[in-house]
């Protein structure tokens, strides 16, 4: 009986070793901001056509 719970308890913690891994993933900002500012254009783009007016065209760049 002593056996089992020793195998239960090896078992368990080689079935807990997976879940205390973390895999951090780093994006670079720069690239990530560039991905946003692309997708905000892109809505303002789909907006313009639906309405059929001009939304004001502002880069970052400008309103820096």
């Amino acid at each position: 009986m002593q056996k089992n719970w020793k195998l239960a308890l090896v078992a368990l913690s080689i079935m807990a070793l997976p879940a205390c891994v973390t895999i951090n993933i780093y994006f670079p900002a720069a690239a990530a901001e560039k991905a946003a500012d692309r997708i905000i254009d892109d809505v303002w783009q789909l907006k313009e056509k639906t309405d059929g007016k001009a939304a004001p065209a502002t880069s970052q760049q400008e309103t820096k």
